[in-house]
């Protein structure tokens, strides 16, 4: 997969990959989770007939990693870059938990960049959205790592999933970050805050979101869909946050379906 670099306003470079050919379709950006670099969209990359790039978060895989404060609106910043380095005018964009966070704020600050917006899993922010229960924080914060795999591992998939395909599973984070870059991703998760924001959004946006989804609690997503004018909300029937691996057949078809629509 061709990758190459773009360089932020600060100067940071930030990796990104290239995949499909150039097609009629504006390409379609994928934004990972938090302390994911592009790998997590593995599994699901080639379901969408396009061309596809992905990002490495500043922080995370190939890109430059500053310890310094990272933010949701700093990561559409990094974005932006991208697309401008790749001379892409136009994107259907599609973020999957803090990449929907990532997302909101994208189609906020550059409305005439986005086509078509997929919010995946993902709240508008503390203040107003559905926040995971403190045990699950807890249970996350732990100090032994194999321990927190397992529970992440549990939030992502269902049992049965996880007894049918045992891994390794591309949603746990990027195992090369340092570990101030995992903190400064944490806190720019944390500190998001789209709200006042979310109705100023000019994109049509697809939602989705699985019902058992209790990392980001599934009710999020109607208060997106409240909040974003042409706002269509999905929900995906017992799947849990890693909706997009795990219920694949279910879920790229809705994606793709949406975009064909645009």
């Amino acid at each position: 997969m061709p990758e190459s670099f773009a360089v932020a306003s600060d100067g940071v470079r930030i990796a990104c990959q290239v995949e499909g050919a150039e097609g009629n379709d504006p390409p379609l950006v994928l934004l990972a989770g938090q302390s994911n670099n592009h790998h997590w969209w593995d599994p699901v990359r080639d379901d969408f007939a396009r061309r596809t790039v992905t990002i490495d978060y500043r922080g995370t895989g190939a890109s430059d990693k500053p310890d310094e404060p990272y933010s949701t609106p700093g990561f559409a910043a990094d974005a932006l870059a991208v697309l401008d380095h790749l001379g892409l005018d136009q994107v259907d964009l599609y973020g999957t938990s803090m990449g929907g966070r990532v997302a909101q704020w994208f189609a906020v600050l550059y409305p005439d960049r986005v086509r078509g917006l997929i919010l995946g899993c993902t709240s508008p922010g503390k203040a107003h959205g559905f926040e995971r229960s403190p045990e699950i924080r807890r249970a996350l914060g732990q100090s032994d790592q194999a321990a927190r795999d397992e529970v992440l591992a549990d939030l992502m998939y269902t049992p049965q999933w996880r007894r049918e395909h045992p891994g390794p599973y591309p949603v746990l984070g990027d195992p090369s970050m340092p570990a101030y870059a995992k903190g400064r991703h944490l806190v720019a998760s944390n500190t998001h805050e789209a709200w006042a924001e979310l109705p100023s959004i000019k994109a049509p946006t697809l939602i989705l979101h699985g019902t058992d989804d209790i990392f980001s609690p599934a009710a999020n997503a109607q208060l997106l869909a409240d909040r974003i004018p042409n706002a269509h909300p999905e929900l995906l029937n017992g799947a849990r946050h890693a909706y997009f691996h795990e219920f694949q057949p279910i879920a790229s078809p809705l994606v793709t379906n949406f975009l064909d629509a645009l």
